[in-house]
């Protein structure tokens, strides 16, 4: 079992910045790639980016030169750095985890970002 818990959550302005965090509990030595998705009103939900175990990263074209995904594993936490951010980046973030021992999916809650003037 894998536990995940995002923050970082916030209300910004057209080209401002947010870094959201994702904390792992549970049996966090079987983690493998770790992801952010998210997901607007009415839309599907959406890969941002994800990390694999040994720091390989790739992301959405939407994102991509403006959004960073990191990861602390001696913290257990995987983190989503935001720039440059634009209205149609409002959405909830979500991180998973994929475990490699079942390739079991992990999801957190949920965070809020709201990008507007």
């Amino acid at each position: 079992q894998v536990q995940l818990v995002e923050s970082g959550g916030d209300l910004v302005q057209p080209g401002g910045s947010v870094r959201l965090s994702c904390a792992a509990s549970g049996s966090i030595s079987s983690i493998g790639t770790m992801a952010w998705y998210r997901q607007a009103p009415g839309k599907e939900r959406e890969l941002v980016g994800f990390i694999t175990k040994s720091l390989t990263t790739n992301y959405a074209a939407s994102v991509k030169g403006r959004f960073t995904v990191s990861r602390d594993n001696a913290k257990n936490t995987v983190f989503l750095q935001m720039n440059s951010l634009k209205p149609e980046d409002t959405a909830v973030y979500f991180c998973n985890a994929r475990l490699l021992t079942t390739m079991t999916l992990y999801w957190g809650q949920g965070t809020q970002v709201t990008v507007s003037s």
